[in-house]
């Protein structure tokens, strides 16, 4: 149904679609990737009660910059895309979309993201360039060091500190607690992720921490879940969540056990199911936080 509703779009023009493509609309797991670690933010920050107009401009906020760093990730790859299976068909890569058609749109998504953040405080304000930041430069990275997926890391983390001084309170020490949980999960994932590409970004030049991990790449993803998993616990006894939280946890531990487990093959199929299959552990978190404040 979300397909077909995105796919209808091309009735009111003829290349809506390949704008669609563009910004991963039709493909939202890096948006559910993004939403639930910031929304459980949102709601530890406003202590299980966040405000509706939170919760909207973070849920928004999440899906426009999330579809601003896939239009500036595929400018910055253009013409790497190409030589790459699974990146080959992308908008730009086939010239269907102009590299300024590109940068239009990440401005247009980066301006409406931007008057979201107005309806917060000024705190919030300033920190929010430091998201644009991060989501300009991650996509360059990776021509430049095998640390990409940590600046991803930084750049996804980046509402959780924003989603504490939105709640009008001081951003406390633990909130880096969870920011840091947030950076490790990512890496971990998104290293799943550039298994896929190994063998074609080795060709090419393109550095990540899939190359960089080498045989080890399983045994590092693992390392890195469990260390993010103990910084969450860490900011659940700081923030004295009980235990829903904790069974959030477990539940994540599992969905990290079973990623391990199914890509012993190091195929590229399971590599990329198990990327999309952290969408669970996510949500599972989420939902972990949600319950213990509800349930109290």
């Amino acid at each position: 149904m979300y397909l077909q509703l995105l796919k209808s779009l091309n009735r009111l023009h003829p290349r809506a679609w390949d704008f669609v493509q563009l910004s991963r609309m039709d493909r939202p797991i890096g948006i559910y990737l993004l939403l639930w670690p910031t929304l459980s933010a949102v709601w530890i920050a406003g202590h299980g009660s966040p405000t509706v107009a939170n919760v909207l401009i973070f849920g928004l906020g999440v899906v426009l910059m999330r579809a601003a760093g896939c239009c500036i990730n595929d400018f910055a790859d253009r013409k790497v895309d190409g030589h790459v299976k699974r990146t080959a068909d992308r908008p730009l890569a086939s010239g269907r979309i102009k590299p300024r058609e590109a940068l239009a749109l990440f401005a247009i998504l980066v301006g409406v993201s931007f008057l979201l953040v107005l309806c917060t405080n000024a705190q919030t304000v300033w920190l929010s360039f430091g998201a644009v930041a991060l989501a300009a430069c991650y996509p360059f990275m990776k021509r430049y060091t095998y640390y990409p997926q940590v600046v991803l890391g930084a750049a996804y983390s980046w509402g959780i500190p924003m989603a504490f001084t939105a709640a009008g309170a001081e951003l406390p020490a633990s909130a880096w607690l969870l920011y840091i949980a947030n950076l490790l999960w990512t890496v971990g994932y998104d290293t799943y992720y550039a298994m896929v590409d190994r063998d074609d970004d080795l060709k090419i030049g393109v550095k990540s921490t899939a190359i960089l991990f080498g045989d080890s790449d399983r045994t590092i993803i693992l390392t890195l879940q469990m260390l993010s998993l103990g910084c969450l616990l860490l900011a659940g006894n700081a923030f004295v969540l009980g235990g829903w939280f904790h069974l959030g946890i477990v539940g994540a531990a599992l969905c990290f056990g079973w990623e391990y487990w199914s890509t012993r093959k190091l195929d590229r199929d399971s590599c990329f199911k198990a990327f999309l299959h952290n969408h669970w552990a996510g949500l599972l978190v989420f939902i972990g936080v949600v319950l213990d404040y509800a349930l109290r």
